[in-house]
């Protein structure tokens, strides 16, 4: 399992096709880790891009830190990681709070990213939306020792049952995560997103209790548009097929537009 060392940090990341053209990289969100893409998306992507994905701190096999759980930082995270791995432009992907981290970058480097998709990316000031995050991390270790035993034929044993549950209590009992998460409540509402110039696909479970976050983020970003996925808060696990099929297609539209304006 790759290691990498950024800012000083231990950052786990795994990369499919790594000689494609163009890179996408996949932020997931808090209390997962890069296995919500590794399994079931990243594969179908692969088939056309260079896909990076990476273990945010603390999460997965990364470096565990008390702090530095806020959109600054987690951004800073990102652009420090593509600077490591020399990538100078790439489509950007992020799910749940790592939509958030996604829009943050963008906000702050839009020349390094081609192309941004959203995923559910919650209203930090709606609790509910939270509380959203924390039912979640539940379902997802379910989903991720499923997932495991699927891939491998082998049983996932205690130890490691014993190693992810302490991952979930060291970020809830011993890090700054949810404090960092609550002080971002006002990110949406004090963010210009009509300044965010990068084609963005916004992608939403028709049943979630975020979709009217991504009904409002269309209607404020100017080059945007809004897909809903059949599901709720968890749509990577209920229809992964269907969102990298919906990543692809934005994906290549957008490149081929791009290409027609600068020869045309």
């Amino acid at each position: 399992m790759p290691v990498i060392t950024v800012n000083h940090k231990q950052v786990h990341i795994q990369e499919l096709n790594k000689g494609a053209e163009h890179t996408v990289v996949l932020i997931h969100g808090m209390f997962s880790n890069l296995s919500i893409y590794y399994f079931n998306i990243a594969p179908i992507l692969a088939k056309h891009y260079h896909v990076v994905m990476y273990d945010l701190k603390s999460h997965g096999m990364s470096e565990r830190f008390s702090d530095g759980y806020d959109l600054e930082s987690m951004s800073s995270d990102l652009l420090a990681l593509m600077n490591v791995l020399h990538l100078e432009k790439v489509h950007l992907a992020g799910y749940s709070f790592g939509g958030l981290i996604a829009l943050k970058a963008a906000l702050k480097a839009p020349h390094r990213i081609h192309q941004l998709v959203v995923m559910e990316a919650p209203d930090p000031k709606d609790e509910k939306a939270r509380n959203i995050i924390d039912e979640y991390s539940k379902e997802f270790l379910e989903h991720y020792v499923a997932n495991f035993t699927d891939t491998t034929k082998v049983q996932m044993g205690k130890r490691q049952m014993e190693k992810n549950h302490r991952m979930y209590e060291f970020l809830f009992e011993k890090t700054s995560i949810k404090a960092d998460m609550i002080r971002e409540k006002h990110f949406l509402g004090e963010t210009d997103f009509s300044e965010l110039k990068v084609p963005t696909l916004l992608m939403y479970g028709a049943d979630s209790n975020c979709r009217p976050t991504g009904e409002w983020l269309n209607a404020q970003i100017p080059e945007s548009e809004l897909t809903l996925i059949p599901g709720d808060h968890n749509i990577p696990i209920q229809e992964p097929a269907h969102i990298a099929e919906s990543i692809i297609r934005f994906l290549s539209q957008s490149l081929s537009k791009t290409v027609t304006h600068n020869h045309g």
